[in-house]
């Protein structure tokens, strides 16, 4: 991405959340003057990426205007005071048009906040409006047919994946300093990967959700590590905070780690695979034990497969009754697949799920960390729904390339994507590090020690 040929953010954009939230605070940066800043670069970049697809400048300055009230008054002030920030189009908004990428609800506007949004207003941020998502937020290519595609801002002509994209894209092109996103199978993982930011997939629990999917949680995502952590003590549940009050700053020396190998013959893009393997020097350059070693994943897929299903009849499936021409295929092919399953199919992979969370627990004894790839491909053309073939072998679905994540989701502990690399055509790789159970913090330490220890250039 050259972003002096046409991202040129502003000063006030290109500073860092906690930064910017620290000026704020002592009244030397107005949120007033901040929320303008971003919305005259969102006017002015937004149309060539597609990122943020409802503005609602109008409610913004007002609660902006009453941002700097509070804060010339020396009232409290939360932890994000000030922050611009935009919510996933599958976050319910009141007031504000929600449509989860779906034809359906094109014109919804919700008489309340999910739980997520309420709590990231509580810290004082302001709402500007909505990042785009694919329908139902089921795939990970950001595109719908209520707004299109969300383009990624280091080639124009290639997805931003999903399917938390457009936070991924506002984030990359400076257009917010911190987003929201859901992740069920890769959905932070995946965009972040694809465009340069960081996106952490946190314990299920640590931040405040909607609903009770299987494998889905909520999080942040950010350009450092440093913002999405400070983002994360702000928006967490009251419990997991407690969990934060370490230093990022840690010493790695001597702390065993296991390397991946092929995650059970998961197919991997060459250049992928070589931008990944080239980062265990910098872990051994941290002072850690590096081994190759990966969890037992026999199983994972069908346990994956079979839950997703079920979830999305549950979830969707009054929706694809009343409205089946409303809805993509890839939708209406996982309800089809619910209908093969039986009760005991369910069940099973309910079991199986437990078996392998414990699984993992048991691996993470012998080391504190797992690093692998967060995608299996890099970033490819905008006109493609999916990957349909890597490194020679067939993708036969839509949710096929990106089983590095998902596996990662059916053990259910802490992981993040943090750059890493650039492939030959300068787009951003990233690599994803998994910590233990509801090990959070430690994993946003080590994601940390080794962003300072690569030193990529930031978006």
């Amino acid at each position: 991405m050259d972003e002096a040929h046409w991202t040129k953010p502003p000063d006030i954009c290109r500073m860092s959340a906690v930064q910017m939230a620290r000026l704020i605070r002592e009244g030397k940066l107005s949120a007033r003057e901040t929320l303008e800043a971003h919305l005259a670069h969102i006017e002015r970049v937004n149309p060539k990426v597609n990122a943020i697809v409802t503005v609602v400048a109008g409610q913004a300055c007002q609660a902006a205007s009453q941002a700097d009230e509070l804060q010339a008054q020396g009232k409290p002030l939360g932890a994000l005071h000030g922050l611009p920030t935009a919510h996933k189009d599958l976050q319910p908004t009141k007031g504000i048009r929600t449509t989860f990428g779906s034809r359906i609800f094109k014109d919804f506007v919700p008489s309340w906040d999910s739980p997520l949004v309420r709590r990231i207003k509580s810290t004082g941020a302001i709402t500007l409006g909505k990042t785009n998502t694919p329908e139902f937020g089921a795939g990970s290519q950001t595109y719908n047919e209520v707004f299109g595609a969300t383009r990624n801002p280091w080639d124009l002509t290639k997805t931003c994946g999903g399917s938390s994209g457009g936070g991924a894209v506002a984030l990359a092109c400076h257009m917010l300093p911190i987003a929201d996103g859901t992740d069920l199978g890769a959905s932070l993982r995946n965009p972040a990967s694809f465009c340069g930011v960081v996106g952490f997939r946190p314990s299920a629990g640590c931040v405040p959700a909607t609903g009770s999917a299987p494998f889905n949680v909520e999080g942040p995502m950010a350009r450092s590590v440093e913002d999405l952590a400070f983002y994360l003590s702000a928006i967490a549940e009251p419990e997991a905070r407690a969990r934060f009050s370490q230093p990022l700053e840690r010493s790695f020396k001597g702390m065993r780690i296991a390397w991946w190998k092929d995650l059970g013959d998961v197919p991997v893009d060459a250049e992928v695979r070589r931008i990944t393997n080239a980062q265990r020097s910098v872990f051994e350059s941290m002072g850690c034990i590096v081994e190759e070693a990966e969890p037992d994943f026999t199983g994972a897929d069908a346990t994956f497969r079979t839950l997703r299903f079920h979830s999305t009849a549950l979830r969707l499936g009054d929706h694809v009754k009343q409205h089946p021409g409303l809805v993509k295929d890839t939708i209406l092919w996982e309800i089809d697949q619910n209908e093969r399953l039986t009760e005991r199919d369910v069940a099973e992979a309910t079991l199986r799920h437990a078996e392998l969370q414990q699984k993992m627990r048991q691996f993470l004894t012998r080391y504190e960390y797992f690093v692998l790839p967060v995608s299996q491909v890099t970033p490819f053309a905008l006109t493609q729904p999916w990957p349909t073939e890597i490194d020679g072998t067939k993708m036969d679905t839509y949710i096929d390339w990106i089983k590095s994540c998902y596996y990662i989701s059916v053990m259910g502990t802490p992981a993040i994507s943090v750059p890493c690399g650039f492939t030959s055509e300068g787009l951003p790789v990233g690599i994803q590090i998994v910590g233990r159970h509801r090990d959070d913090w430690g994993v946003l330490q080590i994601a940390h020690a080794f962003e300072q220890a690569l030193t990529l250039p930031k978006p």
